[in-house]
């Protein structure tokens, strides 16, 4: 088992504040309700501890968690896109404004949202034969239908829609002003 290596190495930590407080392995797991001989294989990062287990510790010793805690804590980055650094796709007279990039970090979770800038009488076309994931859309100027599978759906300024977009779909302008809309994609699809 001492080849096994915990991914969070506490123990270190937790003896340091022991010895330094003059605490004996018996006071300490007395104090947190533990047996001694579990503190010493946790302080000789032999086995991981149970989350209950490390705060009755941090508690014995009086260890604030952000101490054990803060080799731990990854920065989570902000991302933002200038208006004017914005990537642009065109398709066919359609412009796609990209507002929000994936990134491979992402994982599962990574999403793609951009503008849909659709001239009068034009409709997108990447969506006609379907594919894995879900969409969203906020028509934010204009109307249009949507053609999902066999159904029509019609939507004007304000509306939004969601749909798993492995069925075929194909958004269509029928107003007369150039439509805009906010769409959102997961998982990426248009800028990859």
């Amino acid at each position: 088992m001492a080849t096994n290596k915990t991914p969070f190495r506490f123990g270190e930590k937790l003896r340091a504040v022991r010895e330094r407080k003059g605490y004996t392995l018996k006071v300490v797991a007395k104090a947190a309700g533990v047996s001694e001989s579990l503190v010493s294989q946790i302080e000789r990062n032999r086995v991981s501890p149970a989350i209950d287990t490390l705060l009755s510790l941090a508690d014995a010793l009086e260890i604030d968690l952000d101490y054990l805690f803060k080799e731990y804590k990854r920065e989570r980055p902000v991302r933002v896109i200038r208006a004017d650094e914005r990537r642009r796709v065109s398709e066919n007279g359609t412009t796609y404004e990209e507002i929000v990039r994936p990134v491979e970090d992402d994982g599962s979770h990574a999403i793609e949202a951009y503008y849909v800038h659709l001239p009068v009488g034009d409709a997108t076309k990447r969506g006609s034969y379907g594919h894995l994931g879900r969409e969203f859309g906020v028509i934010t100027e204009g109307k249009c239908e949507l053609h999902y599978e066999t159904r029509v759906y019609q939507l004007g300024k304000g509306d939004s829609i969601s749909f798993s977009a492995t069925a075929p779909h194909t958004l269509i302008n029928t107003g007369t002003e150039p439509l805009k809309a906010l769409w959102v994609v997961t998982p990426p699809q248009r800028f990859n």
